[in-house]
This record gives structure tokens, sequence and C-alpha cells, in this order.
């Protein structure tokens, strides 16, 4: 990058060649040019005003026992009763999780009549717990 010249006195001096030197900073301009607006680009996001999630539904625990009565949430109900707590759960929003558990000794009768009053009601969220 040194170079030397002679002037017309015959004196020797040297200088250095900045063409190169120029060359590598045009090449750094062009990469900050390049990549600067990538640096600083913005992804605008629409995060949306909608409405508010649906809460999560209550879980009800519906058995029925040896002999055929249901017990909702813990207390025993008779029919009428039930078919009063079945209709006003198919009206909620959303309608409650009901989770159906019977006794061993239970007739499938009793089940299958719990089963028919839920779907007469509405119920439409209706699953067997594992009761082993």
């Amino acid at each position: 990058m040194a170079a030397t010249v002679q002037s017309k006195t015959g004196d020797v001096f040297a200088d250095i060649n900045t063409t190169p030197l120029i060359d590598v900073m045009l090449v750094l301009l062009t990469l900050l040019i390049i990549t600067l607006p990538m640096q600083t680009h913005a992804i605008k996001i629409d995060t949306g005003q909608g409405e508010a999630p649906i809460p999560v539904p209550p879980v009800v625990d519906l058995r029925v026992d040896w002999d055929g009565t249901a017990i909702w949430n813990g207390t025993h109900v008779d029919r009428r009763t039930l078919d009063a707590y079945l209709a006003d759960a198919a009206l909620r929003n959303p309608q409650p999780d009901i989770m159906i558990s019977a006794d061993k000794l239970a007739k499938y009768d009793s089940v299958a009549l719990v089963l028919a009053d839920a779907a007469r009601a509405g119920e439409t969220h209706i699953a067997f717990a594992n009761t082993d």
C-alpha cells in the first residue's frame, strides 16, 4: 500500500496509497445501507379487540347409587329435582360438564334413565367418570 515517490529536487518520500482503503470503506458503507433497514424493520401485529374468552364450564358430579338414586354434587336428589337441575344446566352458557359415575351394583336401567333425562333436558356435555 505504500509507494515511494521522488520529487524534482531528488527527495524521496513515502506516500500511502489510499485507493484500497476507500474501496474497503465503500464496501462497508454498502453493507451498512443494505442491512440497516432489516434491523429497524417492525412487524405490525393486530391483536384484535374481540370478546373475552368463554370461561371454563363448571363440572357437575352426578352419581347413580346402588339403589338407583341420583346424587348431584354430593346431595341426594329425587327425580323431579334432578330434572330441574338438568334443565337449569342445559340453559346455562357454557353448559356445565356432567360427569356421570355409577356404583358397581347400580342397575343399567337406572343409569340409562338418568342419561335419558339429561338428553331430554338438552344437556350436551355428558361424560362417564371412571370409578375403578
